[in-house]
């Protein structure tokens, strides 16, 4: 019976099962890659999350948090309002113009100086207007009224030595701005970081360009009072939030219950 079962008619094949081997090609030969231990290199994963970041970084993370969450002052917090991208641009490229001689400069000039003196001619070279900097100097540009515009970094370190300048230049009538970036009020004047500087002069061409940024910082900070009265920082994180949230929620839904049980 077997027999007679394999004897059979063999039925053709179906025509599309019959699957076409693609033809391999020499050059490109398949290598896959094994992962396993002592196999290949594992390829890159974003590991940030389980980094053990150095304590420096650590100590910056926790300390930009700490100072979110707690409230500031509004002596301090003036200096979180700094002039936007515009304003900073045309108060650089201003102050850039008088920047002060560097040393070979200065050098220079007091020798053709001297040599005139010497010679018996008529000394010629005049002392430049540049833009004055260093923290007492400033201030006793301020307290003699002398200077024309202060610019102070939204960054010192410790804030406190630059926290009662803008409450000397209200008190004395001097358009004061703040900038971010001590870095680039340092750059003005050959420095690495300069805390303010201050104009007292500059030439007639830029007379009226002073004017008018000198009118616009007083409106903006001089004559504020919502700079000197708004409380910064008490930002809680999101976990907080939504824990607040639903204790006031619940407060709500009490005091709903309490006032329907006093009506009924």
């Amino acid at each position: 019976m077997g027999k007679a079962a394999k004897g059979g008619k063999k039925l053709p094949a179906a025509p599309l099962s019959e699957k076409k081997k693609a033809k391999k090609n020499p050059l490109f030969e398949k290598a896959p890659r094994n992962f396993r231990l002592g196999g290949d290199i594992q390829p890159k994963r974003d590991l940030t999350r389980f980094v053990k970041w150095p304590k420096y970084v650590r100590l910056q993370r926790m300390k930009r948090v700490m100072l979110m969450r707690l409230k500031v002052p509004p002596a301090i917090n003036q200096f979180s309002m700094a002039i936007d991208k515009n304003q900073a641009s045309n108060v650089l490229r201003l102050c850039k113009k008088y920047m002060p001689e560097t040393r070979e400069a200065k050098k220079a000039r007091l020798v053709e100086m001297a040599q005139q003196k010497k010679d018996g001619q008529e000394v010629k070279s005049k002392k430049p207007q540049v833009v004055k900097y260093g923290l007492n100097h400033v201030t006793t540009l301020v307290e003699n009224k002398l200077a024309k515009l202060v610019v102070i970094a939204h960054d010192v370190d410790p804030i406190e030595l630059v926290c009662w300048l803008p409450a000397l230049c209200r008190k004395k009538d001097v358009p004061y701005c703040i900038i971010k970036g001590k870095s680039r009020l340092g750059q003005l004047v050959h420095k690495k970081a300069v805390s303010c500087i201050a104009l007292t002069s500059v030439s007639k061409e830029d007379q009226k360009d002073l004017e008018t940024l000198a009118t616009n910082f007083k409106a903006q900070f001089n004559d504020n009072a919502e700079v000197r009265r708004r409380w910064g920082g008490g930002i809680m994180g999101i976990k907080s939030q939504h824990v607040t949230q639903r204790r006031e929620k619940a407060i709500q839904i009490e005091q709903a219950k309490k006032l329907g049980l006093q009506i009924a």
